[in-house]
């Protein structure tokens, strides 16, 4: 029978290893530097081998590291690195703020959510359409002080994604969501307000009206916002 408290242990410092070094290697730590060997690192993080090597194999599969026979663990180029793991954007996003980073996230937000909501307008539920205006009401909520404001813009975001009945789209909610929170972070602070909840609504009434043009177009005005806002922070820093 499994000894379900050491089990759970077991994950909770395989995922915390994971965690620091994945944060380390991400944040620039060894650059220029030999990587530990899964003995080196499993003794200064307290561990066991086991542990380590499974926190190493996990990384190797988000890209971040290479391990091979002979030749040892290595970091790998950020060119190999799964931008869509949610763990490798979240902690590309807990750096120091990148403002290049953001404007790249806003060019792939709009290559995408536009369309997303295009196709919702053509293909979204009864039950699609609840969730996009629950979150459409907790938007206007928020404004009054009554939800977070993050968190219902996100969901607002994420339902529409669901909405596009697209399996590709629905799986970069996890993306959507990691990233949003960062970016929307970033321009509220800027603007000195949240969201403008008028302009989202004019894609949940495209979307009602079975308007994937007009969809598509209020969708792009608002990432299109953020665009400016981070393109008007870049002009201001060079």
């Amino acid at each position: 029978m499994v000894d379900e408290p050491a089990a759970q242990l077991g994950r909770n410092l395989t995922y915390g290893l994971l965690d620091s070094i994945g944060r380390a290697i991400v944040t620039g730590q060894f650059e220029n530097k030999v990587f530990p060997t899964e003995a080196e690192l499993a003794k200064q993080h307290g561990v066991s081998r086991s542990v380590t090597r499974e926190a190493v194999k996990m990384l190797s599969a988000k890209g971040l590291l290479s391990a091979r026979p002979r030749q040892g663990t290595t970091v790998q180029p950020t060119s190999s690195w799964n931008l869509f793991d949610t763990d490798v954007l979240r902690w590309m996003l807990e750096r120091q703020l990148s403002v290049d980073l953001l404007r790249q996230f806003n060019e792939l937000r709009v290559s995408v959510e536009p369309e997303g909501a295009a196709l919702a307008a053509q293909v979204a539920g009864d039950d699609d359409i609840a969730r996009i205006d629950a979150g459409l009401v907790r938007m206007r909520a928020a404004e009054s002080g009554l939800d977070d404001p993050l968190e219902a813009d996100i969901a607002f975001h994420v339902a529409i994604l669901r909405a596009s009945k697209n399996p590709f789209y629905i799986q970069l909610r996890d993306v959507v969501s990691t990233a949003l929170r960062t970016s929307i972070r970033f321009t509220n602070r800027i603007k000195g307000r949240t969201a403008d909840v008028n302009e989202h609504a004019k894609v949940l009434d495209a979307i009602v009206a079975r308007d994937p043009d007009a969809a598509r177009i209020a969708m792009r005005r608002i990432i299109g916002d953020v665009l400016g806002l981070i393109e008007e922070r870049q002009h201001q820093a060079d």
